[in-house]
């Protein structure tokens, strides 16, 4: 399945557990518009247009405040690139009053720019997605996984239904890319990072549609 959905369907940025980005140097009420393959291994696909603005929303997994070894994503004082926009360095953050973190806080390179002259001329590890704020789709999105925590259910002593997976269906609220919005029912796209999804044939409305994993990028427990 994965070989198959590798070669067919587009590519669409989705943020899964969304949080604020906030670039402070960015003019307030601006906004540009990006450019992004549609398949970055069939050319002939085309690109699409991404809106970039001062708010963006990040996955809530692309910052930490204290980093592990080998994180290269958000942190205070880390630089990364947005993917196909520019790069950023991290200012700091806003917590709510449990200390929860509600945004992150960066100042931009405007000579950055993926695809324009001299974009390359600041080094970075780290690379991270996004949708703008003021644009995307809020969505529901169904992230299925197996119905078993174990690959052999009822092999063992084990009641079998204690062998269920509680994480086989999980339902977020997803901040996907505008374009998205206009899916119709049955049309698949890759996720990037999170996987394969397909609006689902049942509960999707035009201009309103809902998406159901269909499989992850890699096997996790293919070892």
């Amino acid at each position: 399945m994965r070989e198959h959905l590798n070669e067919v369907p587009p590519r669409t940025n989705a943020v899964l557990d969304p949080l604020k980005l906030v670039i402070e140097n960015y003019p307030e009420g601006k906004e540009e518009e990006c450019e992004a393959p549609n398949h970055p291994q069939k050319p002939d696909s085309g690109r699409r247009k991404l809106p970039f603005s001062r708010e963006l929303w990040i996955e809530r997994e692309d910052f930490v405040e204290t980093p592990p070894k080998g994180y290269f994503r958000l942190f205070p004082g880390n630089k990364v690139r947005l993917r196909y926009g520019y790069i950023i360095e991290c200012t700091g953050c806003d917590k709510d009053a449990g200390g929860k973190v509600i945004a992150v806080r960066c100042k931009y390179d405007p000579d950055t720019r993926s695809g324009t002259a001299g974009a390359e001329k600041v080094k970075v590890k780290g690379n991270i997605h996004w949708v703008s704020a003021r644009r995307s789709y809020t969505a529901e999105v169904r992230l299925y996984d197996r119905l078993f925590k174990v690959p052999h259910p009822g092999a063992g002593e084990e009641e079998i239904r204690k062998e269920l997976n509680p994480e086989s269906r999980k339902l977020v609220t997803a901040q996907l890319e505008p374009a998205l919005k206009e899916a119709k029912a049955e049309e698949r796209f890759q996720f990037e990072r999170h996987g394969y999804f397909v609006a689902d044939h049942i509960d999707s409305q035009p201009g309103a549609p809902k998406f159901n994993r269909a499989v992850t990028l890699r096997d996790s427990r293919q070892k």
